[in-house]
């Protein structure tokens, strides 16, 4: 185990944030005697740091499970079960799995952040949700003060979902074990894929690099342009709203979604808004008494799913945009927008 005090916490964003304490977990063995150290003080996680927005400029404790290591665990007629330590980052993780000829988590690939956080969002792309590969969670319960396997049907998967987001602070992810199918069949039905692949069999490693090259089209590098990634959810709507909204604009995407609901396009309905490309500058703009403008945040001109730190702002800024955003596309189509970001106030 390590500690560090007052540092400055790394996030895709890169919003300034600064830590009084920082504990990191490098093995399982560990969890005990920090968990008995923390069980009083309040603390919050920290994995990869891609999908947070620190919306304050300093916080008292974070917790890193910071647990390396990718094993085949075993192998069966039908599938790998393949275990990997929360601490792994996501995108190395697939593309090594893939490698090792376990394919099944090519269309996730370069999603950023770190293992352990993904089945808290369930994350999902072109055409795969992660529940779909999960065999089980690895976990310390802090209601138990023990370590926990939860299989994936008890894991409370939903869209963008799980049992660890709603129960947020309870579990502690230290691995994660994927059952990947075995034989694989290529997933490309998701537009981009079918296209690019008709009349062709790819490999679980062509359809990685043909992910990379989408996502590397579409979205913003963090390295080089601060975002979290997608910072709404899609909204899901009852089918006759959806079907309400579709009267009045013909143009807008409607995906069904099962028990009478709809799911909505976030990018499209805030492009709609006029908001895609947008940028305001932050903090003091009064020359006269010596300030400056302190930076700007804004909307990726290619994805208005992304908000965008460009230099010099702070966590408030970004959120207040957020929340302009939501408060707009409300008025505008009567449908609320989720964050999918969380967001440390």
């Amino acid at each position: 185990m390590n500690v560090q005090h007052t540092v400055s916490l790394r996030t895709t964003l890169n919003l300034p944030c600064v830590a009084q304490q920082l504990f990191t977990a490098h093995h399982t063995s560990e969890l005990p005697a920090l968990m008995a150290h923390l069980k009083h003080a309040p603390y919050r996680v920290l994995g990869g740091g891609s999908n947070v927005l620190c919306a304050v400029s300093c916080v008292d404790t974070v917790l890193q499970i910071a647990i390396k290591g990718i094993a085949l665990r075993r192998t069966q007629v039908d599938a790998f079960f393949v275990q990997v330590g929360a601490g792994e980052n996501w995108h190395s993780t697939v593309m090594h799995t893939v490698e090792q000829g376990w394919a099944g988590l090519e269309n996730l690939a370069l999603i950023p952040g770190w293992v352990g956080a993904a089945p808290v969002q369930n994350i999902g792309a072109y055409g795969v949700e992660l529940c779909e590969r999960i065999h089980s969670v690895q976990a310390w319960d802090t209601h138990l003060d023990a370590m926990v396997d939860i299989a994936a049907e008890d894991c409370g998967f939903a869209y963008r979902d799980s049992l660890f987001k709603r129960q947020s602070g309870r579990y502690l992810i230290t691995h994660v074990t994927f059952k990947l199918p075995r034989p694989w069949t290529p997933v490309i039905a998701y537009a981009e894929l079918a296209a690019l692949f008709a009349g062709k069999t790819p490999t679980a490693l062509d359809i990685a690099h043909a992910v990379i090259a989408i996502r590397q089209r579409k979205l913003p590098d963090p390295t080089h342009t601060p975002n979290a990634g997608s910072f709404f959810k899609n909204p899901l709507v009852s089918a006759s709203q959806a079907a309400a909204l579709k009267v009045k604009h013909l143009a807008m995407p409607v995906y069904p979604a099962g028990d009478e609901q709809c799911k909505l396009a976030a990018g499209w309905l805030i492009e709609q808004a006029g908001w895609k490309g947008y940028s305001r500058s932050v903090g003091s703009s009064d020359v006269d008494a010596g300030k400056v403008d302190a930076g700007k945040v804004g909307v990726h001109a290619a994805q208005a799913l992304v908000l965008v730190h460009l230099g010099g702002a702070q966590g408030a800024d970004l959120l207040q945009l957020a929340s302009d955003i939501q408060a707009d596309v409300l008025a505008k189509f009567g449908v609320k927008l989720v964050r999918e970001v969380n967001v440390w106030v």
